[in-house]
């Protein structure tokens, strides 16, 4: 019964194909699909997005779009961020029954998924290697690591995003903001994937976790931001969308969360469900430390210049601007 509903509504969908190489892009049916017949109607809406034209190229050079190539063209599934010239951070839910890898991508350096212009770069996944304890049923551990095939080429679209350790304040980051890529406002399905982004609020997790809230579904290891009135979004932001927040006193940006679960959309009281990454920084640091050391490759973590600059305030500004201000304050830990 799944499979005929999967197949009526795909062609509903309909793909609208772009190219980047020999790369078709499609509309986001499948991914908001997939999503809704794994999880049985129980978590949608994983984050809110601001429904608008699109982010201006460059704003975010570190998310990345992790893409499927399936018979009838290949679909943006979830996003992800680049951490390292060689590793993607994004949630395990993915990469559910995900069968051959060989068939999945990763784009990095584009807002728009129709046309991602000459500053992008595609990349074949090599491995997979989801939280082992995941729980899909809950979202609990819900963080995987993709090994890219070849690294990335830093540039300024295409930059790194740092995972806070126990030592950063998390709770107490005022200026944070989601991001994920959705139809335009008011499109057909199939139509074009532009980059959004929302300015939300870090939400205290008890408080969110309260019996009005979301009643204890929400984990330890989890994140809450957003707007405890909600109505900012119109909610059709992908899963493994980053959350970053500003520094209270450098000029940069921590990679906090990856977009997980929410209910409703833009409702009271249920905004979105973020994995901490901070919760998992040994986990994602002992992986690439690891898999750095069995493959005698590079472990410099610190090959683009502008690292942790996540989300860009003017993508336009000189860099090297930027590069003296980020210098002027500490550095933060690299993993």
């Amino acid at each position: 019964m799944a499979l005929l509903w999967l197949l009526v509504l795909l062609g509903l969908a309909g793909p609208a194909r772009g190219h980047l190489g020999h790369l078709q892009l499609a509309g986001p049916g499948l991914r908001l699909l997939r999503r809704r017949l794994r999880n049985a109607g129980t978590f949608r809406c994983p984050f809110p997005v601001v429904d608008g034209p699109g982010v201006p190229s460059g704003t975010w050079p570190g998310i990345a779009s992790v893409q499927a190539a399936l018979e009838n063209g290949t679909w943006h599934m979830c996003s992800g961020a680049l951490i390292h010239p060689q590793w993607v951070l994004t949630v395990a839910q993915c990469f559910r029954g995900e069968g051959d890898i060989s068939k999945w991508r990763v784009v990095i350096g584009a807002t728009d998924l129709s046309q991602p212009g000459p500053e992008a770069e595609l990349r074949h996944i090599q491995r997979v290697l989801k939280h082992q304890s995941y729980v899909a049923t809950t979202a609990r551990n819900n963080i995987a690591l993709l090994e890219l095939e070849q690294p990335v080429e830093c540039s300024d679209y295409i930059q790194l995003g740092c995972v806070p350790d126990g030592s950063l304040a998390v709770p107490e980051l005022k200026t944070c903001y989601t991001a994920g890529w959705r139809g335009s406002a008011g499109s057909a399905p199939g139509a074009r994937l532009l980059l959004q982004e929302a300015k939300v609020r870090l939400i205290d997790v008890q408080l969110c976790n309260s019996s009005r809230w979301y009643g204890g579904a929400v984990h330890p290891q989890d994140l809450c931001a957003g707007y405890p009135r909600g109505g900012i979004d119109t909610c059709q932001g992908d899963i493994g969308g980053p959350l970053v927040c500003k520094d209270n006193i450098g000029d940069f940006f921590w990679l906090v969360g990856l977009a997980s679960w929410g209910r409703g959309c833009a409702g009271d009281k249920r905004p979105g469900v973020f994995t901490s990454t901070q919760h998992f920084h040994a986990w994602i640091q002992n992986h690439n430390r690891n898999r750095n050391q069995n493959h005698n490759r590079n472990q410099n973590l610190n090959q683009c210049r502008y690292r942790c600059r996540y989300r860009n305030r003017n993508p336009y500004q000189n860099q090297k601007k930027k590069k003296k201000s980020q210098n002027q304050h500490q550095n933060p830990t690299r993993l």
